[in-house]
């Protein structure tokens, strides 16, 4: 699997792999096993990356009172 590099990479393909399985009519139960553990991957990558904005925004805010 490709490495995650920014928050709009791994945004850009969770709707990738959300569309592959919506469209998707067949069940093969190994490649949405795949795809969901991928997903699962990229959202906590996404969620990182919020705590961490959240994290410098407070900072910097704090800065300023």
């Amino acid at each position: 699997m490709t490495k995650i590099k920014s928050y709009s990479q791994a945004v850009e393909e969770l709707e990738q792999i959300l569309r592959r399985l919506e469209e998707n009519d067949e069940v093969d139960m190994d490649a949405i096993s795949e795809q969901v553990k991928r997903a699962s991957e990229l959202m906590q990558f996404c969620k990182e990356k919020l705590r961490q904005l959240d994290e410098e925004i407070s900072e910097s805010l704090e800065y300023r009172v």
